[in-house]
């Protein structure tokens, strides 16, 4: 299978220390280049979120962004650490009476001590499990999203290829036409000449009007690349820099076939097989 590098996914997460949500988007990017925008508590997961992309995808500029509320727990329950307080209020009562009188015992500024009170706070290592779980699931939707453009691209692709194919056929059935018309027309040409040609001379020239004709070569090289690229999409993974190297192999043969075109038929032939060409160009640049 072959993937784009274009797609968009989206994943909600609902659990009672709140929502999160992932999203992923990609376009297209010689290499694989990712940008991560995350909450600063869950910054550390950067390096594993960078490296399960990488054995994922292998070009395109993605874009990942975590949103992530969490649930208000006005409800949860103060504890107070007892053995801390007792200690606190010892040393409290030392020190009011190497004091005096004078010195209150405030107990608000005791509970205020470090430790003295706490609340039970949210294991974030299980919220970072459950994230990752979810950034899997959301990188599965993208890829699969990938995917199905990719094979969209394929049949594409696969359709062009037949069409140069047929393009291919028109001139190879032209061409004993065109040469002849090309040979009689220099022919005339000879006849209207005054004074005598050398037979030998003449039928050299014909002979090389007929090899900067001949786009046989050029035909058979068409048909061999028709096939290459056949066998890469077959193949699938990331094949979209062979696939742009097939089309520089394709547009040169066109151009080659363009240059030696004398004949309407054959003239119209190479102007379709450019834009057939550019077609595919156009969407190879999309995938991976």
């Amino acid at each position: 299978m072959i993937h784009s590098m274009t797609a968009f996914a989206r994943i909600e997460h609902k659990a009672d220390w709140g929502n999160a949500s992932w999203e992923i988007r990609s376009v297209n990017q010689r290499y694989l280049e990712t940008y991560l925008r995350l909450p600063e508590q869950f910054r550390s997961l950067e390096p594993i979120l960078r490296e399960r992309l990488r054995k994922r995808l292998s070009r395109g500029k993605v874009e990942v962004n975590l949103r992530f509320d969490l649930n208000q727990q006005e409800n949860t329950e103060l504890q107070l650490n007892q053995k801390l307080a007792g200690q606190l209020i010892e040393s409290a009562k030392w020190l009011q009476q190497q004091a005096g009188d004078n010195a209150q015992l405030n107990l608000v500024d005791l509970m205020r001590w470090p430790g003295v009170m706490s609340s039970e706070e949210q294991d974030l290592d299980t919220v970072k499990a459950e994230i990752l779980a979810q950034f899997d699931a959301a990188v599965d939707q993208f890829v699969a999203a990938r995917g199905r453009e990719g094979e969209a691209i394929y049949t594409m692709i696969d359709s062009r290829l037949d069409a140069i194919s047929e393009q291919a056929a028109i001139v190879r059935k032209h061409m004993p036409e065109v040469i002849q018309w090309q040979r009689d027309k220099l022919q005339a040409k000879f006849d209207e000449i005054n004074g005598e040609l050398d037979p030998a001379r003449i039928e050299q020239e014909m002979v090389l009007m007929a090899q900067k004709m001949d786009v046989a070569e050029e035909l058979d090289r068409l048909d061999a690349h028709i096939v290459e690229t056949k066998r890469i999409l077959k193949k699938g993974g990331a094949c979209g820099r062979r696939l742009d190297f097939m089309m520089q192999e394709f547009n040169r043969e066109s151009n080659t076939l363009a240059s030696k075109s004398i004949n309407a038929e054959v003239t119209q032939a190479a102007v379709e097989l450019k834009v057939l060409i550019e077609q595919m160009r156009e969407q190879i640049q999309n995938l991976e």
